[in-house]
């Protein structure tokens, strides 16, 4: 069967997002059309010159990126040690030239933690055992949340996707306020590159990380939890399952885990009082 001519791809393309010929078969049928594809772009983040990682990433709020994943990698304790951040596109990909205190980038040298990110895995090239599996300090506080506050977030949680929405191709990192209402939300093709998008949001907004939760679309890994820990948040609820070594750091730095999130139902792995139970109706 012949294929049908090509239809228009619906615009304007949300940011992230490029627009491709392709062609779908359907049955016998093949229909060529342009269709919404995520990008994913090397991206350099260098501390005051000094090359420290390259990660895959979506091309948008590369700030919030930046001030994030200093956050939550521990190479700054506060937003205000991020100095400046100076944006450069170049041919293979896009810079990011950031400025740290003097004290701060000469301790990340130190640390030799010039690895190469990817969206499966962050922890790719680190060069030593406490560059991988590094423990943030407890967490205490935090909220506390009922099932009906949980199904609130989980209802509103696509339509706040509009990358996703369009390409199918990202993850997203929400906070959820303690009523349900989700705050502030940012997409990425890399889970772990959602989420430093999404602390460093919260960082320059002002967001208090003990007054709500956090949500993911993806799998709980233990660099998840690690991430969210060290930025002070005490709940972390997962669309997917958790990894072992998630659960076992959650329980060590007292944060709460909940996994398989669904409208009727979740598993709590750890850290269970954060969670309330509905009673049993009486007879």
């Amino acid at each position: 069967m012949s294929a049908q001519p090509a239809s228009p791809t619906v615009d304007p393309l949300p940011r992230g997002a490029v627009a491709r010929d392709v062609e779908r078969h359907r049955g016998d049928g093949v229909e060529r059309l342009r269709d919404a594809i995520a990008e994913e772009v090397p991206v350099a983040l260098l501390y005051n010159e000094r090359p420290h990682v390259v990660m895959m990433a979506t091309p948008r709020d590369l700030e919030d990126f930046a001030l994030g994943f200093s956050l939550s990698e521990a190479v700054i304790a506060e937003a205000c040690e991020l100095e400046a951040v100076e944006e450069r596109t170049l041919l293979e990909g896009i810079e990011l030239r950031l400025r740290v205190p003097a004290p701060r980038a000469d301790a990340l040298e130190a640390r030799r933690r010039n690895l190469t990110g990817r969206t499966s895995c962050g922890l790719c090239g680190a060069q030593a055992l406490e560059d991988a599996v590094r423990q943030p300090a407890p967490v205490s506080g935090g909220p506390a949340i009922d099932a009906a506050i949980l199904r609130r977030a989980l209802a509103d949680l696509h339509e706040r996707q509009p990358l996703n929405v369009a390409t199918g191709a990202t993850h997203a990192a929400a906070w959820v306020r303690e009523d349900g209402a989700i705050a502030l939300l940012r997409e990425d093709v890399g889970r772990h590159n959602a989420l430093d998008k999404l602390i460093g949001a919260m960082a320059r907004s002002g967001e208090d990380a003990q007054r709500g939760f956090l949500v993911v679309t993806s799998r709980a890994s233990y660099e998840m939890v690690q991430k969210a820990a060290t930025f002070g948040i005490a709940l972390v609820v997962a669309i997917s399952a958790p990894t072992a070594l998630a659960i076992q750091l959650a329980e060590q730095t007292g944060v709460t885990l909940i996994g398989f999130a669904r409208r009727d139902s979740h598993v709590v792995y750890t850290q269970p009082q954060r969670f309330l139970a509905r009673p049993e109706p009486v007879a």
